[in-house]
């Protein structure tokens, strides 16, 4: 026997309200998280610098960052690619091809009154 229709509403309002509540909790779980992780951010940016390790030393420059990834690929018996010089990366540019001159008006008159008496 189906629901009678009070009972039917009801149940549809209480689902309702069961989801806002669960929205808002996992809103606040979700803003708390944020908070914590953002002040533990904060704190780590204090206690190590822009652009340091957590060892103190700076970050590695692309060099050597490069240097270690030869000596490790040499060292376990990988070939070391030679990296290409700029210019190969890069190519060079085509020079502009020159634009020819206008000769005159006459190649290009578009106007409207050249164009109605073409045919006469």
């Amino acid at each position: 026997m189906p629901p009678e229709p009070e009972t039917a509403a009801e149940h549809f309002a209480r689902t309702g309200r069961d989801a806002v509540t669960y929205a808002r909790q996992v809103s606040r779980t979700a803003k708390a998280r944020y908070e914590r992780r953002r002040g533990e951010n904060a704190e780590l940016a204090k206690q190590f610098g822009k652009g340091r390790l957590a060892g103190g030393e700076t970050a590695p420059t692309p060099k050597a960052l490069r240097d270690a990834a030869k000596r490790f690929r040499a060292g376990i018996g990988l070939p070391v690619p030679a990296l290409p010089s700029a210019t190969e990366l890069v190519p060079l540019r085509p020079e502009p091809a020159a634009r020819r001159p206008r000769v005159g008006d006459d190649d290009e008159d578009f106007s409207q009154s050249r164009i109605m008496t073409r045919g006469e």
